[in-house]
């Protein structure tokens, strides 16, 4: 059975390393030059019921926690004057939540455990061709061919083989521009201690500006606003950002004044409830199946869904239709709440009343714990 796995992101490694451990045999073709080709943005919080548990099966728990940061989980949610509105403490040193890890070192951490074949780099995929006995004739620019007789995408939010499956339409949802303060402690340290060891959301109508550190030191700064109709070049414009959070309180907009080239993209996502007839020899995982806004699962149900894929290909090893079948069935009913979930929590976080909603979503009732981001 030989599988190819297209996307070399976080799910379709987290699919290949399962399978390794497995005696599965896969390769994932990515597009980039090589494991340094690009950054990976920012960090993320790994879920216990969803990315950690997609770890431990990959046998990589141990790895996991050595760079995980749980300090990172430590949240504050500020209103423009620059007024504490929701401050999460996590227990210090406890992995029992949700620890934050770089999204650069979880994918290293998955690459260098896959043996040195296991990756093949300038390999973007441009088109699947079905072959008559079964399987998958594969194209990728430059020329290179392979064969395949399963086909996985893991090639995210405009994937080529979720072509071969379903013509689901994206929307945008919102607007993200994104700037960069390297070495915040020393060349910043004001803004390194306003932003503290994890994320900083400073919320207006339907504006909001946050801040994350990184484990290099870093703070990734990120505006999240309504998706429109203006050119993207209008966002690229420091002057212009800042215009937009007038009479915010300065020690805030500072963050942004503070911050490298401004970079900007579309958020977008596809209808909740996406479903797809099921055909023999191919599937999704990730974004390349259930886009969504990004609201903390997107990494996490990626992950799980290569878990469980990978589950099923290894109990299903002489009959890949029946796994792959198994696994979307599960993971169609799983997604849905999910994407719906997500879908209200941008819709909120966007909202002329967003302080008051994401108060209120954060805020435990008196018999449960506080949710962290």
């Amino acid at each position: 059975m030989r599988i190819a796995i297209a996307g070399g992101g976080l799910g379709g490694l987290t699919l290949a390393r399962i399978l390794h451990r497995h005696g599965i045999g896969a390769v994932v073709y990515e597009r980039e030059a090589g494991r340094s080709a690009r950054a990976q943005g920012g960090s993320l919080d790994l879920h216990p019921e969803s990315g950690q548990r997609a770890l431990a099966e990959a046998g990589l728990a141990g790895r996991f926690r050595s760079a995980a940061r749980p300090e990172g989980e430590e949240h504050r949610i500020l209103d423009p004057a620059g007024r504490v509105l929701v401050h999460h403490r996590p227990e210090p040193g406890s992995f029992s939540g949700r620890p934050e890890i770089d999204r650069g070192a979880l994918r290293d951490l998955l690459l260098e455990s896959l043996p040195g074949d296991g990756v093949a780099w300038r390999h973007r995929l441009v088109a699947a061709t079905p072959r008559p006995g079964g399987g998958f004739g594969l194209t990728f620019d430059g020329g290179h061919r392979a064969e395949c007789d399963v086909l996985v995408g893991a090639d995210g939010a405009r994937s080529v083989v979720r072509s071969l499956l379903i013509d689901a339409p994206l929307s945008a949802v919102a607007t993200l521009v994104e700037l960069g303060i390297d070495d915040a402690a020393r060349r910043h340290p004001e803004l390194a201690e306003l932003v503290g060891p994890g994320n900083l959301w400073c919320v207006g109508e339907n504006r909001i500006l946050a801040a994350q550190r990184l484990g290099d030191g870093a703070v990734r700064v990120g505006i999240s606003l309504p998706a429109d109709d203006r050119p993207l070049d209008t966002y690229r414009d420091r002057r212009a950002l800042l215009d937009l959070f007038a009479g915010w309180h300065p020690s805030l907009t500072a963050l942004i004044e503070a911050g490298g080239p401004p970079t900007v993209r579309r958020i977008e996502a596809m209808p909740t409830g996406t479903r797809w007839t099921h055909q023999p020899g191919i599937t999704l995982v990730g974004d390349a199946a259930h886009l969504m806004p990004p609201v903390g699962e997107g990494a996490n149900q990626a992950m799980l869904d290569a878990a469980e894929l990978a589950a099923e290909l290894a109990g299903n090893r002489g009959d890949a239709d029946a796994a792959i079948r198994a696994y979307e069935q599960a993971m169609f009913t799983r997604i849905q709440p999910i994407a719906e979930m997500s879908a209200r929590v941008q819709a909120m976080m966007l909202s002329p009343t967003a302080a008051e909603d994401i108060v209120r979503f954060f805020t435990p009732r008196p018999t449960e714990p506080a949710p962290t981001a």
